[in-house]
C-alpha cells in the first residue's frame, strides 16, 4: 500500500492526528505511534507546513501499511470527535435459535417481522462477530 497523494487542509489532518492519538487500538499498530508522536511534537512546536505535510504522509503510510484503508484522513477519523464511535444499527433474530439474518434497521422505521419465530425482529447495533 502507498500513501494517498492528497493530504487535506492542515487543520483537517490536525483534527484527524487528535482523533488517531486519542484511539488505542489504532496505535498498537508498528510503526503508526512513534508517526504519530512525531507529528503532535511538530505540531506542538510550530513547524513549518513542509515539514508538517511529510510527517503526515509518513503517518498516514504507517497506518495504511498495517491495514487501515483510511489512512490519516479519509473516512470517519477526521469527522468523529475522539471517544464517539459511529455505529450500524441492524435487526437482528428475535428467536432462542438464533439464525444469520441481519438487516439495516431503520431508526422511524420498525424492525422487519421474522416468519420463523412469528416476531419482529430485535433493533441492534452491528458487531464484529456479525
Amino acid at each position: 500500500m502507498t500513501a494517498s497523494p492528497y493530504l487535506p487542509r492542515p487543520d483537517r489532518a490536525a483534527a484527524a492526528l487528535c482523533a488517531l492519538l486519542g484511539s488505542p487500538e489504532d496505535l498498537r499498530q508498528p510503526g503508526v505511534r512513534e508517526a504519530a508522536e512525531r507529528a503532535r511534537d511538530l505540531l506542538r512546536s510550530g513547524a513549518d507546513a513542509g515539514e508538517l505535510a511529510a510527517c503526515y504522509r509518513a503517518l498516514d503510510t504507517a497506518l495504511r501499511r498495517n491495514g487501515d484503508a483510511r489512512g490519516l484522513v479519509g473516512g470517519s477519523r477526521g469527522a468523529t470527535a475522539p471517544g464517539i464511535a459511529p455505529h450500524i444499527k441492524v435487526a437482528v433474530c428475535p428467536g432462542a435459535p438464533l439464525c444469520a439474518r441481519v438487516e439495516r434497521a431503520r431508526d422511524l422505521l420498525p424492525a422487519p417481522y421474522c416468519a420463523v419465530h412469528g416476531t419482529r425482529m430485535r433493533k441492534s447495533r452491528l458487531g464484529s462477530a456479525q
